[in-house]
């Protein structure tokens, strides 16, 4: 009765871990919809409108790391719950968001609060089931996030032009109080998986620091003289932040983040740098095809968000056959094949022209959705299978870091070809030649990249 009981725990733990998998990135995917709006609700341009999205994806990107630290020596459970809570009491608030710059800072401290969730959601996940079928696990998760990106843009669209922008903070705060019931009831309580004493606030500081600086950096080269200084100081702060955490290290203080983990773990290292590129080169997909199919094959925003689907569609309905197919097959050759997989499709991209079919470019987005389907939940799971449960918070963090520095490092790419190619023309006014050129520019580069990826995949467990 008693194993019976814990089973069905297990299983709503499942169900809380998937629920906030897909109320985050429905509400980054749908809020992508209302932009437009945005801009002329508040009368600003689209440049000012884009930091919305930047401010949230850069406060996660930050704050996932010093936040699965802060779980690990005090309460998972806390900090998740603490997590989902203040993610639907800030969709809520957005909703009577008076300005453009409150709602800027309203989704900034959504992202710290989802970044309180992703350092401890799979955490959480996997240590209430045994380790043959974690992958599994992990493959559900992965799906609930591509079904949070499928539904998005068709639900944001939706309720946009229906009920106006205000109506997806509503539904976002609806779902964060489901999400938050189902994981008050699910999740047991928990002691710290990690005894240690005193803050590593120096090591917080240089941190945030880092990824701020960078970021702000990469995301502003095509448009600011200050960003490359800003992109450099990043880069020195970061280098020094890991010579600090290994010297606090080797004196035995606590620290945010073990260097030794990347050091004495082959497997961890490359698995993390394979996780940083391939998000860096397939994040710009959507972006890209959006344009393509809007501007290009002049197909209504409508049709193309529907078309769109088919890459997350299919990363939704195959991520728990491969988490699965990673308890019994070693994940690094799966992460491989799909790492492989997206490098090609890449290739695929950037032979598209003005003559190219609708089939044509809906089935190369269904077999990179099929590649990255492969390569995401096995190489979360070669990830935590290296470390131990006490540092599951951190480990989990890190996989958050990689995947927004990755997908923020993506775009800014991409912001910087594109104002190489396009100068200071917009989409509506460049030549289709222009644009086109521009994508092949654009979709080779990631090819390199994800090429480079491969590289790490392979050669992890040499």
């Amino acid at each position: 009765m008693t194993e019976k009981k814990s089973s069905v725990g297990n299983f709503q733990i499942l169900a809380a871990a998937m629920i906030t998998s897909f109320m985050t990135t429905f509400m980054s995917s749908a809020l992508n919809l209302s932009v437009p709006s945005l801009e002329s609700y508040f009368g600003v341009n689209a440049a000012y409108v884009s930091w919305i999205v930047s401010s949230y994806t850069i406060a996660v990107a930050a704050m996932s790391l010093p936040m699965g630290k802060v779980s690990d020596v005090t309460s998972r459970r806390t900090v998740f719950l603490t997590g989902i809570a203040g993610f639907g009491i800030l969709s809520a608030i957005s909703i009577f968001a008076p300005s453009i710059g409150v709602l800027m800072l309203l989704r900034a401290l959504s992202g710290t609060c989802a970044a309180m969730i992703f350092a401890t959601n799979n955490a959480i996940l996997i240590s209430a089931f045994p380790h043959s079928v974690q992958g599994k696990m992990l493959g559900y998760s992965v799906a609930a996030t591509y079904i949070g990106l499928t539904a998005g843009p068709v639900a944001g669209g939706l309720l946009n032009s229906t009920f106006g922008w205000r109506s997806i903070f509503a539904v976002s705060a609806a779902i964060s109080a489901a999400a938050f019931l189902a994981a008050f009831k699910a999740v047991p309580k928990d002691a710290p998986a990690s005894h240690v004493s005193g803050v590593d606030t120096a090591g917080i500081a240089l941190y945030i620091s880092s990824i701020v600086l960078s970021l702000f950096g990469m995301t502003g080269l095509g448009s600011g003289n200050t960003a490359p200084y800003m992109l450099s100081a990043g880069i020195i702060i970061l280098a020094v932040f890991f010579l600090h955490e290994d010297r606090r290290e080797k004196t035995e203080k606590n620290t945010i983040m073990r260097v030794s983990m990347f050091r004495q773990s082959r497997t961890f290292t490359f698995s993390c740098l394979a996780a940083l590129l391939n998000y860096g080169a397939t994040f710009a997909i959507s972006y890209e095809m959006s344009i393509y199919l809007q501007v290009i094959l002049g197909i209504p925003s409508g049709k193309a968000g529907l078309m769109l689907i088919t890459m997350p569609a299919a990363q939704a309905l195959l991520s728990p056959f491969t988490g699965s197919l990673s308890d019994r097959i070693r994940p690094s050759v799966l992460a491989s094949i799909g790492m492989g997989v997206c490098a090609v499709t890449l290739m695929l991209y950037s032979r598209i022209d003005g003559d190219s079919s609708v089939f044509y470019v809906m089935t190369v987005m269904g077999i990179t959705g099929m590649g990255f389907a492969l390569f995401s939940s096995p190489n979360t799971n070669a990830i935590l299978s290296c470390v131990s449960k006490k540092d599951y918070g951190v480990a989990n963090s890190i996989i958050a870091t990689m995947r927004t520095y990755g997908q923020s490092s993506g775009m800014a790419i991409l912001s910087s070809i594109t104002a190489a190619v396009l100068g200071t023309g917009t989409l509506e006014t460049s030549p289709h030649a222009d644009i086109l050129h521009m994508m092949h520019v654009s979709f080779i580069t990631f090819a390199c990249i994800c090429i480079l990826g491969l590289f790490f995949s392979l050669a992890r467990d040499r």
